[in-house]
């Protein structure tokens, strides 16, 4: 069990949906420990990772430990000059994700990030034109929903009616800080972007998947440091409303005030209301009992259901995302939403960093 978030990697059953040597792939900027995650992920429904770039060597030791098959590149135009390589996967500092995207389209060449995906709107901008200009895609590792079983599942159960027309979302993401754990940069507003930029990337990808939104307004936005003035750029509690074009409203609240005595780096949860009962996704923990993660709480007219989703469903998303990448289809999840659910985090992030009125 992972002691922060940085270092939580999830693993599957390995699903190829490809043959052998048929997709091929290279991983650079391995700033953030989600790179694991991601690569995991792709590996599993049958990516091929052949090249590894970071200038930092210790990285790409640790990384080759991991996955012994990457050669080290010398540079990332090694890797970019590689006609082989179809995709390229980074979790670089957050203020670098946009540009490195960039260059990796304009390569000829499938990006796929860490979230947050940018720290400003203008980042977005550039990425919207490359990306039309292009023809690739800017696939973003929103992980609190497509690696997490329980989540999967309820996503099936809705899209089959289980619980009526999503209403609102109500959803948690406490993170354990670690400070001693984190790089410089972690703690550098400029750099990281601010807490809902950042992990509120994930809420706000949830709610309009939950939701079936395409288009949503902030309504609330406030963050700041609430518990950790030796380090006074960090926002250590963010929260949000939201309303959808549809009608469904949401609020999420993020933090990075997880206690010692909690036995994992976060106890995420998702409520998800509809018309005709209610879906509750406890997905790290289920505290005081021997559960387990990924749990699944289900009311509905018939009764109250607990599904325990370890196991249960898999990871599809990595392999629609190898796919999509082979045919130039968008079953994973369309770009629209990829760019719809980072310009929600970073709206709440600047009306977060707004003034004050008088």
């Amino acid at each position: 069990m992972s002691a922060d978030g940085m270092t939580h990697a999830p693993k599957g059953k390995p699903s190829p949906v490809c043959k052998a040597g048929e997709f091929v792939m290279a991983a650079t900027h391995l700033d953030h420990g989600h790179i694991y995650g991601q690569c995991n992920g792709l590996v599993e429904a049958g990516a091929q990772i052949k090249w590894v770039f970071d200038p930092d060597a210790d990285k790409v030791r640790a990384f080759q430990e991991k996955f012994p098959h990457a050669r080290s590149a010398r540079s990332l135009e090694e890797i970019l000059d590689d006609p082989e390589v179809r995709l390229v996967a980074a979790a670089a500092v957050p203020n670098e994700r946009g540009p490195l995207g960039c260059r990796v389209m304009d390569a000829g060449k499938d990006y796929f990030t860490d979230k947050t995906p940018f720290t400003s709107l203008d980042q977005l901008e550039q990425a919207r034109r490359t990306c039309e200009a292009t023809g690739h895609k800017y696939a973003v590792y929103y992980s609190e929903r497509l690696h997490v079983e329980c989540a999967v599942h309820a996503g099936h159960l809705i899209a089959a009616g289980a619980i009526g027309k999503v209403v609102q979302t109500l959803g948690t993401g406490p993170h354990r800080l670690s400070a001693s754990a984190r790089p410089a940069w972690f703690f550098e507003k400029q750099k990281y972007g601010g807490i809902l930029c950042d992990i509120g990337s994930h809420q706000c990808e949830q709610f309009l998947f939950f939701t079936g939104a395409k288009n949503a307004k902030i309504v609330h936005a406030a963050a700041g440091n609430v518990a950790n003035p030796a380090h006074p750029e960090l926002e250590d509690f963010g929260e949000c409303n939201l309303l959808a074009d549809n009608g469904a409203s949401g609020y999420f609240r993020v933090d990075w005030l997880t206690p010692a005595g909690l036995g994992t780096w976060g106890d995420g949860r998702l409520v998800i209301l509809g018309t005709e009962g209610y879906i509750e996704l406890r997905k790290y923990t289920d505290i005081t009992t021997s559960n387990g993660a990924d749990q699944l709480l289900l009311v509905d007219a018939k009764g109250e259901h607990r599904i325990p989703c370890a196991g249960l469903v898999g990871f599809p998303f990595f392999g629609q995302l190898l796919l999509d990448c082979l045919h130039r289809t968008e079953t994973a999840m369309t770009q629209q939403h990829t760019f719809l659910a980072a310009e929600l985090c970073l709206q709440a992030q600047q009306l977060a960093n707004a003034p004050a009125a008088d």
